[in-house]
């Protein structure tokens, strides 16, 4: 079978989606308070509670941390992650717990979990005394006996890339041991989980982001779903975003198609850059986090309709994904046959690999996420699988011993 003949592409968040009129609908979408409105009663009812809208989706993780923990309690968390999640953990008060993921699913699984815990954990007498401490999950004895049961209170979903968690078995550990589950649905909003539920209507809360490349894509915002009662009242979003926020998310989709057509001739990443450089294009993971303010009207209509389309659309993962054994050779053939795909996620445990020092990942506790890190690639699904299908072949001719890890 001949192979079709790929233009070239310069893949940056939308700059694929938009690049044939939809940039357009995107500029010109006209939003007014009732879409607010409209899609906040929307999230009410299709995830049973609280619905609230955000600036993004590390603000919304933040207040529904802030809504269920105290400030000191510790969380669950999956290592193989993006940085927002850390922020947000942090910006409530708390410390995240990293737990090392299943290779085949990108998640933690339930007795990953527990590993986890085990090893915060002490050995502590039936009368709360404090005796010899176990080692530690990576063979090392630890510094002297603490007890911290009482500190560890939550537990993150995020259903890496589309991928489902067992949530049966997740919900089973968390009632072991009086967890409260939160999902983020950045990646996997409109995906049920195998026992049929749909994301979302399991946990206390949900959240959602509406940010570039994720599966409701507005450039920018974010939702939360309170469903259970909260220990702290929190107030929903109120302020309008700022202007140069406005405008990044609205003119972003025509940038990008320009960046697209303009890689024709060599010049696509260089707009990019520049644009960056002037603060007309914010990446993602720069997003700042404001807890006062919701996203503008016209990305509100724009979510809601996307939330809409899930109905129709099935089950959508977000990327197909595999393991190479020598990625950036593998890049750079992509790249000779016009596929741009080196804004995959994520390049390090916890990504962009320019905010990874801050995070002290414990990369001898998460062997799993390290070596995710270190050889996966993973492909947009808004491609067509014929304009993929070069990209699949080059890709499997490196396949990691036979791991490709395609969901």
């Amino acid at each position: 079978m001949s192979l079709p003949k790929v233009r070239k592409h310069y893949f940056l968040g939308m700059a694929v989606n938009y690049s044939s009129g939809g940039w357009l609908r995107h500029l010109c979408t006209v939003g007014r308070r009732k879409d607010c409105n409209a899609l906040t009663r929307f999230l009410s009812r299709k995830y049973k509670g609280k619905a609230m809208l955000c600036k993004n989706g590390r603000s919304a993780l933040t207040l529904a941390l802030k809504a269920y923990f105290e400030p000191g309690d510790e969380v669950l968390v999956n290592g193989f992650t993006c940085y927002a999640v850390y922020e947000a953990v942090k910006a409530a008060g708390l410390k995240p717990v990293f737990v090392d993921i299943d290779r085949e699913s990108l998640n933690f699984t339930a007795e990953l979990a527990a590993d986890a815990m085990t090893g915060r954990l002490e050995v502590v007498r039936d009368n709360g005394s404090e005796i010899a401490s176990e080692p530690r999950n990576d063979g090392r004895e630890r510094s002297g006996p603490r007890d911290d049961r009482s500190r560890i209170r939550g537990i993150i979903i995020q259903n890496t890339l589309g991928n489902p968690v067992d949530i049966k078995a997740i919900e089973a550990f968390a009632r072991e041991h009086d967890l409260t589950i939160i999902e983020d649905l950045a990646h996997c909003a409109g995906v049920r989980y195998p026992d049929r539920r749909e994301v979302g209507t399991v946990g206390a809360a949900t959240v959602l982001s509406f940010g570039k490349d994720k599966s409701i894509d507005t450039v920018s915002g974010g939702a939360l779903i309170l469903r259970d009662p909260c220990k702290h009242e929190i107030k929903a979003p109120s302020l309008r975003p700022k202007l140069s926020d406005h405008l990044r998310a609205r003119f972003y989709p025509m940038f990008g198609a320009m960046s697209r057509s303009l890689t024709y001739i060599g010049l696509g990443g260089a707009l990019m850059r520049c644009l960056v450089q002037i603060h007309w294009v914010e990446k993602s993971a720069d997003n700042r986090l404001d807890l006062k303010r919701r996203p503008s009207k016209f990305e509100a209509r724009l979510a809601l309709k996307q939330l809409q389309e899930l109905r129709k659309n099935g089950e959508p993962a977000l990327r197909e994904f595999y393991y190479v054994h020598n990625r950036d050779k593998v890049l750079k053939e992509l790249q000779k046959e016009g596929y741009y795909f080196g804004g995959f996620w994520y390049e390090k445990p916890v990504s962009p690999s320019r905010y990874y020092r801050k995070v002290h990942f414990p990369e001898s506790e998460c062997p799993n996420a390290v070596y995710a890190a270190e050889h996966i690639v993973n492909l947009p699904n808004y491609y067509t699988r014929r304009d993929l299908l070069r990209a699949r072949q080059i890709i499997k001719n490196h396949l990691e011993e036979g791991k490709d890890g395609a969901n």
